[in-house]
């Protein structure tokens, strides 16, 4: 996909050095784990926590697409896979669903410290029992005058031990389904809200990933985004966005991965000639360009869909089973390629592969993905 103006590619090279930046030490920041207070702040002065929020908040008033196309860039340029996962969610975790549905107080109040990082974001969708299963949540709220009153739990919060602000969805009448959710900002201070620790995991480690504890806690009615019941739509509309933006960062990654197997099957040399030579290597990077161009396109066309307004419900799950699933392969055939070298932890392949398949599980697991694409082609479950 080469259809980016000279504007486009200008806006990514503006932010190509803060790439590098960002990566810098990451092997050293995979072994301690955790989101280190000046590796915020390096965030924090790229600007690239601004790109899709408007001027009036102290944003860059980026498009969906434009936004995408810088955050490819990110992909490609950083190694620090768990901070480019961090700072994706501060993106879309509070910032998105305010901007499209917050009143202008909840805006003016909260819009200026995400766009600059001073107020660290998170949302919590996920109950200990529930996984994909959003409907069937535990969390509930429950009206008390001018509050609401929010029990439950919540866990693979990511950014949630850091976070100052959350964005908590509950069950606020379950006999209306879809029309029973809501979503609630919660502020890290608020009495009856308990924040756990880093949660140690297999990839991206350096994005801090914790639990919620939610008892008695009291919310105002006027922190609900949007309205009471809107929040399957809140939801949903910041699940597109989390999906597109995550996983273009991961495709700007397996473009960088398949150019260092490129160069390095170009100049590894096996039995007097590269090992590139050999149909069983080439083959291997064949297919790691197959996915990655076709993960590009799957998300940029999905993209363009939902920008335009039209049902790209479909879409977004092919993009997120199509990038994630071609990205854990990448992944693989990378260490293959680079054989004993890429096993160890010295040349980060093996931590790229780890940071992977975390991309098959989070954003809706990609069985859950297949099962939403089955039911879009008429692919009814039987209960009988």
């Amino acid at each position: 996909m080469d259809e980016w103006s000279d504007t486009h590619r200008e806006l990514r090279a503006e932010f190509a050095d803060w790439y590098e930046v960002l990566g810098e030490g990451h092997l050293d920041a995979d072994r301690t784990a955790g989101l280190p207070a000046h590796k915020w702040e390096q965030v924090r002065a790229s600007g690239l926590l601004r790109l899709p929020f408007s001027p009036e908040w102290g944003g860059r008033g980026l498009d969906l697409l434009s936004t995408m196309y810088v955050l490819e860039g990110l992909g490609e340029g950083c190694r620090d896979g768990g901070l480019c996962f961090s700072l994706c969610t501060q993106i879309v975790s509070a910032g998105i669903p305010l901007q499209r549905f917050g009143c202008p107080e909840l805006k003016a109040r909260h819009l200026p410290g995400i766009c600059d990082g001073t107020t660290i974001t998170a949302h919590a969708i996920t109950d200990p029992g529930g996984g994909s299963d959003v409907l069937g949540m535990g969390m509930t709220a429950k009206p008390d005058g001018d509050d609401w009153i929010l029990d439950g739990d919540k866990v693979f919060v990511t950014n949630g031990p850091v976070a100052d602000l959350i964005v908590v969805y509950a069950v606020t009448d379950r006999d209306l389904g879809p029309f029973g959710l809501t979503a609630f900002l919660v502020e890290r201070d608020t009495p009856g809200l308990l924040t756990g620790p880093d949660v140690p995991k297999m990839g991206l480690r350096t994005s801090p990933l914790g639990e919620l504890t939610l008892r008695d806690c009291r919310v105002p009615a006027a922190n609900v985004v949007g309205r009471p019941g809107m929040g399957f739509t809140v939801l949903e509309h910041v699940m597109r966005w989390e999906i597109l933006c995550s996983f273009i960062v991961q495709a700007g990654a397996m473009r960088h991965r398949l150019d260092r197997c490129v160069e390095h099957a170009s100049r590894r040399r096996q039995f007097g000639r590269p090992i590139g030579s050999f149909q069983m290597v080439a083959g291997q990077i064949v297919d790691m360009k197959i996915g990655v161009e076709t993960a590009r396109r799957w998300l940029y066309d999905a993209a363009r869909g939902f920008a335009a307004g039209r049902d790209v419900a479909t879409d977004i799950a092919i993009a997120k089973v199509v990038t994630s699933e071609a990205n854990v392969r990448s992944a693989l055939a990378a260490i293959q390629i680079f054989g004993g070298s890429g096993y160890l932890t010295g040349t980060g392949l093996e931590k790229e592969l780890r940071d992977a398949v975390g991309g098959t599980i989070y954003s809706g697991t990609s069985e859950m993905q297949r099962i939403r694409i089955a039911r879009m082609l008429g692919l009814k479950e039987s209960h009988t």
